[in-house]
């Protein structure tokens, strides 16, 4: 599994139309709207590397809205919210 971190910044007042479009693109499992130089961070998560080649130019960067993309791959996953997740599955 591929996690990628996309930063984006939006044209004007279009961080909302832009985040829900992103979340109808296949591997986008999540979009935050960010204080800072960025509009948006998207999370995607793939399960191979080529497919990344795809989902960012292709079809996050076409968003109508999206004036930039910066994109980052994750090397590894450290996280206690993925692990209380896991150990919690059928505790709900």
């Amino acid at each position: 599994m591929v996690t990628a971190i996309v930063l984006v910044r939006t044209e004007g007042e279009r961080v909302q139309e832009a985040a829900q479009a992103m979340l109808g693109v296949e591997g986008v499992t999540e979009a935050y709207s960010v204080t800072g130089p960025y509009d948006l961070v998207v999370m995607v998560r793939i399960p191979d590397f080529e497919s990344l080649a795809e989902i960012v130019p292709e079809r996050i960067a076409q968003i109508p809205g999206v004036a930039r993309t910066e994109t980052m791959v994750a090397f590894r996953a450290y996280s206690n919210y993925d692990l209380d997740r896991a150990w919690s599955l059928g505790f709900e």
